[in-house]
């Protein structure tokens, strides 16, 4: 479904063009100096051999005539027509997917949305700042709907998702900046670029070859000598810009690791994490929040490195954690008729263990691994989590499992 703005390209070949090298029909194609009937045979088994045999398919008879012959026909039918003149053309129409058309579809329906002439008050007033929180919000959506495995789900958050960049493109078309096309064609360049050992002659038999052609090419784009070692702290400064704090602090921390910034064993972590933790305890005693923040901070990046140790991802325990709690809240509200704030505190913590005794109990089917009783966690005062373990436990740095990116 070609855009009304976008002018039709014609690719024109010859036929032994088409016979050495072959044709991609993204665009329709006229093949020309088809000069004999053995000529019209070959092409007719080549075309065959790369494209369904119902693709519609034009015979023109030679052009110079005062009538030229025009036959539509098919690719399986071609060599049933008879009384073809010759030298002879054959047009083949671009090879639309339903996949094209849909995306088409979407480009056209944005563009509505934002056109002057009858578009959307919201959209119009959209601009590529005023969206991006948007972005991070679909994407969110995405990673939950695709930890669900509901399809449903999947579908419509990846499609919220696609529309964030689709509007992005929409409104850098907008301003002559650039287009979902050239989006996609840099994206598609880049991947091939980046994995010779797919689409060129390169061999690579591991991840670990992998990354490192995938670092080699990087760095010769960027104009840096091939194996030079990029500094430290320029590779964290793109984590930082790219990805959520808490994420961001366990990508930091495996690479200060895998550097060498790291501590004998597991026993080492506690010992810090206690005293980030006093630290925190006696800035809260001051009035510089500030300090107070930047404690809080140390706090946080240092269990992290024990949620590493543990080879535990902090993103998703605090995620599980934030779900849990709003499931407690749920079941408490299903067992109540008034807002939760007309309860008195003993109202609430009776109806709070009920809740969390029920949500147990329906985890328990299948019985579940054992594990401490959260009692024991959540008493009053000093979680007992927070208490240094007896023995020295030790593990392994983890093992670095990035994955490249683009």
């Amino acid at each position: 479904m070609p855009s009304s703005e976008s002018p039709a390209r014609l690719q024109i070949v010859t036929a032994a063009s088409v016979l050495t090298e072959g044709v991609q029909l993204h665009v329709p194609v006229l093949i020309t100096q088809i000069a004999s009937a053995s000529m019209m045979r070959t092409l007719h088994a080549a075309l065959q051999a790369a494209f369904s045999l119902d693709y519609p398919v034009s015979i023109v008879g030679e052009l110079a005539a005062d009538d030229p012959q025009l036959s539509q026909t098919t690719l399986e039918q071609i060599g049933d027509k008879k009384g073809i003149s010759y030298p002879a053309v054959i047009y083949l129409p671009a090879q639309v997917s339903a996949v094209t058309i849909a995306v088409q579809q979407l480009v056209e329906v944005v563009a509505k949305l934002r056109s002057p002439d009858g578009g959307c008050p919201w959209d119009l007033e959209q601009t590529p700042q005023s969206l991006t929180p948007y972005i991070i919000e679909e994407a969110y959506e995405t990673i939950d709907a695709i930890q669900s495995g509901r399809a449903e789900a999947m579908t419509e958050e990846l499609g919220d998702l696609l529309l964030q960049v689709v509007l992005q493109a929409q409104i850098a078309s907008e301003q002559d900046l650039f287009s979902l096309e050239e989006i996609a064609q840099g994206i598609t360049k880049k991947l091939i670029r980046r994995h010779p050992h797919v689409f060129a002659d390169v061999e690579a038999n591991s991840v670990e070859e992998v990354r490192a052609n995938w670092e080699d090419i990087k760095a010769a784009e960027k104009g840096e000598a091939t194996g030079k070692t990029q500094a430290l702290s320029a590779k964290m400064q793109r984590y930082t810009r790219s990805l959520p704090p808490l994420m961001a602090g366990l990508k930091l921390s495996e690479k200060a690791a895998a550097a060498g910034l790291e501590w004998q064993d597991l026993n080492d972590v506690w010992t810090k994490f206690y005293e980030e933790l006093a630290e925190f305890q006696e800035s809260l005693l001051q009035s510089d929040t500030e300090h107070q923040l930047s404690e809080l901070g140390d706090l946080f990046f240092t269990l992290v490195n024990v949620a590493r140790w543990c080879q535990l991802d902090p993103t998703a325990a605090l995620r599980s954690t934030n779900k849990k709690l709003i499931d407690r809240i749920s079941t408490i509200e299903a067992q109540t008729t008034k807002p939760l704030a007309e309860h008195t505190f003993e109202e609430l913590e009776a109806l709070w263990q009920a809740a969390k005794q029920q949500l147990e109990l329906e985890a328990a089917v299948p019985a579940p691994t054992p594990v401490k009783d959260e009692a024991e966690v959540l008493r009053e005062g000093l979680p007992t989590a927070f208490v240094a373990p007896e023995g020295r436990l030790s593990t392994s740095d983890p093992t670095n499992s990035e994955l490249p990116s683009p």
